[in-house]
């Protein structure tokens, strides 16, 4: 559990051997250079200490400390995960500046191994943000099915289309109903398909993807 003392907030981890540390550290600096935050930390051995904070704010912790905690967390719970080989994994993401504003989608599919096979970002037009964040998830589900796997695992940053998906929410735009129909007669095509909710720290590579089909876009 991380604490916060000191205007830190901090935890130890402990892994197997140094190999298995140095791992950790490698995947946890790809994160926090696609967040543009980097932590204080040691390493002896087989142990890592963590303390966040963030520098342009006194040095005081602050919601984007708790995020970026959040999301080492996530990835070592995701790193736990035995992914099976006839397994892909989608990362969706969209994005609307103005809400409603000019939109776009953007998705990544990897393998079990983590190696990515597919990219892409698609301009939408005028839409919402929510509208964007569901195309996502429709055209990465659409291109899953080229590939034939028996399991997908979807990770998405939008807690309430994860909500939605998993049944804990109702749909109640009429608009984001449609695309949930559609998306839910894509699935049919696969044997077992999980949804997780990733903070953003996770999910850097769709969110490019919609921001390159963005910048294209509106140049």
């Amino acid at each position: 559990m991380w604490t916060e003392k000191n205007n830190k907030l901090y935890k130890k981890f402990q892994f197997k051997d140094f190999d298995d540390a140095f791992s950790f550290m490698e995947k946890v600096a790809r994160i926090c250079r696609s967040v543009n935050h980097h932590p204080k930390w040691t390493n002896k051995w087989n142990t890592v200490e963590i303390w966040l904070s963030t520098h342009d704010k006194s040095d005081l912790v602050t919601e984007k400390d708790h995020e970026l905690a959040q999301a080492i967390d996530l990835l070592l719970t995701i790193d736990d995960i035995k992914t099976p080989t006839d397994t892909l994994k989608l990362f969706t993401d969209g994005g609307s500046r103005g809400n409603p504003g000019p939109s776009a989608s953007g998705f990544v599919i990897l393998d079990a191994s983590d190696k990515i096979i597919f990219k892409k970002g698609v301009f939408l037009g005028i839409m919402t943000n929510n509208q964007a964040e569901y195309l996502a998830l429709k055209f990465g589900i659409q291109e899953l099915l080229k590939y034939k796997p028996n399991n997908i695992l979807v990770y998405m940053d939008s807690l309430l289309i994860i909500n939605q998906m998993n049944g804990v929410f109702k749909i109640k735009n009429p608009d984001l109903m449609v695309i949930y129909k559609e998306i839910k007669q894509l699935l049919n095509g696969f044997e077992n398909v999980s949804f997780t909710h990733v903070p953003r720290a996770l999910n850097k590579l769709a969110d490019t993807q919609v921001n390159i089909a963005l910048d294209k876009a509106l140049a």
